[in-house]
């Protein structure tokens, strides 16, 4: 299908509003959405937060706010809208209901309550609809999404740091933190675009960790899942005292697969494992790791745990830098 420079235009916004809503939509997926009439933008908007309008839904307010008629507009929204009663009404009816002649979508929803439906709706009742535009890029937006969706099991992205030498622990009295502040923030934005944290029982003996979103704003707190087959962890840890949920894995565990089907039966679409070498290297051993994200620090330990990570079977996608640390993500 042909597309004008316009209707690229139109959709690429829509992509961009719709990361407006990141951290804060989950288990829905990223959507934006812009009004376009007589080859001008009228209107946009994006699912803000779970509950909120939707971004065809906002888009259309957007439009009756600033005196702006959408009856013959053109929509372009970057998924499929829904044509079911949720926490809102449909997006199909609020479409017609606002004059909308034609609708532009760059990606269907898998989602089986959807899937397919909101077209058809739209195309019965006599409105054009175009598919397909800037898919690959709605496809990455929404990855975590689109794989829970086909998979039924989260998206396991595994972050690590470690020293100049590959070391990933201190084991001398003068042990602290060893990365950037600004490095610590972007991992905070990471654990917020998570729905869960995943660390194992070591971690939480020897740091007490909270694996909390403290350094970014959220209104939502990720899961804290904690592997503690044999019950090391003590009953006054942080994960189980400071009132956020947590899933204290102990002689219930069955094995990691068993796991993250049970994750995903609780809509947990993105898992963020935090561990140390030991749980990372399981997960790798198991093929169960989508990406790797390595941290390097350019400072030596003194008394260092050397740790190696087999990522012969992921590629690299890009090199990047958080404050002072050389990051590095890799993709299964």
């Amino acid at each position: 299908m042909a597309w004008s420079d316009f209707d690229i235009t139109c959709m690429q916004r829509a992509l961009d509003v719709a990361e407006r809503g990141r951290g804060n939509v989950r288990p829905n997926p990223l959507v934006g959405c812009v009004l376009a009439k007589d080859d001008e933008i009228i209107a946009e908007g994006w699912h803000d937060h779970l509950g909120g309008l939707h971004a065809e839904q906002m888009a259309i307010h957007d439009a009756e706010d600033n005196g702006h008629n959408t009856n013959g507009s053109t929509a372009y929204v970057t998924l499929e809208p829904c044509n079911h009663y949720g926490r809102t009404p449909p997006c199909t009816e609020a479409l017609l209901w606002a004059g909308i002649s034609e609708v532009v979508i760059a990606h269907k929803d898998p989602n089986p309550v959807v899937r397919g439906n909101g077209i058809s709706e739209l195309i019965d009742a006599g409105m054009k609809v175009r598919c397909g535009l800037l898919e690959e890029k709605a496809n990455l937006q929404m990855r975590e999404f689109l794989y829970w969706c086909e998979n039924r099991r989260p998206w396991v992205t595994v972050k690590i740091a470690t020293d100049k030498n590959g070391s990933v622990d201190d084991l001398s009295k003068n042990a602290a933190r060893f990365t950037s502040h600004e490095c610590l923030t972007k991992v905070h934005e990471l654990r917020k675009d998570s729905d869960a944290i995943l660390v194992g029982a070591n971690t939480i003996v020897r740091d007490n960790p909270s694996l909390t979103v403290r350094l970014v704003e959220t209104d939502n707190q990720p899961l804290r899942v904690i592997i503690d087959p044999n019950k090391k962890i003590e009953d006054d840890a942080t994960v189980l005292t400071d009132g956020y949920a947590t899933k204290h894995l102990t002689t219930e565990f069955r094995g990691l697969e068993s796991m993250l089907d049970m994750l995903g039966d609780l809509q947990i679409q993105r898992l963020l494992v935090e561990g140390g070498p030991i749980t990372i290297n399981h997960f790798l051993e198991n093929n169960l790791v989508n990406e790797f994200i390595l941290v390097r620090s350019d400072i030596e330990h003194n008394d260092p745990v050397i740790a190696k990570f087999n990522l012969e079977s992921f590629t690299k996608i890009k090199e990047t830098n958080w404050g002072n640390e050389c990051v590095t993500l890799h993709q299964c």
